[in-house]
């Protein structure tokens, strides 16, 4: 059984096609965002949708296969694990990151059309 301490799954929409970017040879990266979406009712009966926005990251070959076949509105459900980090920006800064490094995807349904 896979390791449950640090677990991500998510279903949802690219809302823009991977960034890659290359590190020495071989090594690969490929960023993403991927939109989730929830309706929910109020007391009045009216129906709102709830959107979040996740950055997700992969690397190696499913850095290539994101590349190759993911593109912006394409709906995928993805697993990985929590990740965060922080760095200082040029003015010197602190930044704080949180995003998914994905382990396995699942690809759903094209972009829409």
């Amino acid at each position: 059984m896979k390791s449950m301490n640090n677990r991500v799954q998510l279903i949802g929409r690219l809302g823009m096609d991977p960034e890659v970017k290359t590190f020495g040879n071989d090594s690969k990266m490929a960023r993403m965002s991927i939109a989730t979406s929830e309706r929910t009712k109020d007391k009045e009966g009216n129906y709102t949708d709830q959107t979040q926005w996740h950055s997700v990251i992969a690397w190696g070959k499913l850095a290539d296969l994101a590349t190759n076949y993911l593109k912006k509105g394409s709906e995928v459900c993805i697993e990985g694990k929590l990740n965060y980090r922080n760095y200082e920006n040029k003015e010197g800064v602190k930044q704080y990151v949180t995003e998914i490094v994905m382990h396995e995807m699942h690809m759903l349904r094209g972009p829409k059309a």
